[in-house]
């Protein structure tokens, strides 16, 4: 058997297709050590394996990764084009702050895509504009179409996507297969109808694979609706609002968390408008959900 080194590039039924540096592409198994180990090899992943023909490979060894997600699960990736609908399912920054802070978490780099801007009102679109251009102050690579999908935001993203691995995310109905399918029309992903009785988006992609696109690895991955995040400890959030960390230098307590401390240089940029009031506001909800301070009771059983 000879051995190879190669890319996963689709996972499926406990088979990897894995693609060397000279574009042969293999199938391969894991080994039933990584099973006793709890390690799964990931789409994403760089692995030593042996084969002898194209479909009898094993998996030997997994490289170190240098990121990994868990929904999807994708490792070793460059940046996350997060779809964020403003309408059908309607703008939520909670949903886009999260996101946001689980890729800071990961060192991914957010690119943020609005889409459906053409289905809200002109009052509507200026006000989405202005939150957009609030991201963009915080340090975010913002695309905001005035029709969605318009060619200008579209050559916009087919310039991001050389040589990295891409991600791309968002609320389920979001309009994720739709942007990929006018990057690419000849994908044609399954696009899912949004249920309008639930307002959320039924599943429509099953497997998760990597697809060539303009010279870079896009992950075509599973819509979802809720993003599970806050890993970290609470005194750590701050550190993954980027915009925070141009102004924490300046606080008077080393460690300080932005929220009762005294000499904080975030809340003033915050009062100045510098900072969004929704991030900080996120912010808080954020770091009360990692502490578990809020009791959970009844309220009629609140003491006076």
């Amino acid at each position: 058997m000879t051995e190879y080194h190669g890319q996963i590039h689709l996972s499926l039924a406990g088979f990897y297709d894995i693609k060397t540096a000279d574009g042969d592409l293999f199938r391969a198994r894991a080994r039933g050590n990584f099973r006793k180990k709890d390690v799964k090899p990931l789409v994403g992943d760089f692995v030593t394996f042996s084969a002898t023909k194209a479909d009898d490979g094993y998996i030997l060894s997994i490289d170190e990764r240098k990121n990994e997600l868990v929904r999807p699960p994708v490792a070793n990736v460059d940046q996350a084009i997060v779809v964020t609908s403003v309408e059908i399912p309607e703008y939520s920054s909670n949903l886009l702050d999260r996101q946001l802070v689980a890729l800071e978490e990961k060192q991914i780099e957010p690119i943020i895509y609005f889409s459906k801007t053409d289905l809200v009102s002109d009052d509507a679109r200026d006000e989405l504009r202005m939150i957009a251009k609030g991201y963009e102050q915080a340090g975010y690579h913002v695309i905001f179409p005035d029709v969605s999908f318009d060619d200008a935001s579209l050559d916009q993203l087919r310039a991001l996507l050389p040589n990295q691995l891409t991600v791309f995310m968002g609320q389920t109905g979001a309009g994720k297969s739709t942007l990929l399918n006018h990057l690419v029309p000849q994908l044609e992903l399954e696009t899912g109808e949004v249920s309008e009785t639930l307002m959320r988006g039924k599943h429509t992609t099953r497997q998760v694979g990597l697809i060539e696109m303009f010279d870079g690895l896009v992950a075509d991955t599973p819509g979802f609706s809720a993003f599970e995040v806050f890993d970290m400890d609470a005194v750590d959030l701050t550190h993954y609002f980027r915009e925070f960390n141009r102004y924490s230098p300046n606080c008077k307590y080393r460690g300080c968390v932005h929220l009762k401390e005294p000499g904080c240089a975030v809340k003033p940029a915050v009062e100045s408008g510098e900072i969004m009031a929704s991030r900080y506001e996120n912010y808080e909800l954020f770091y009360d959900l990692i502490e578990g301070r809020r009791p959970v009771y009844n309220k009629h059983d609140k003491k006076h």
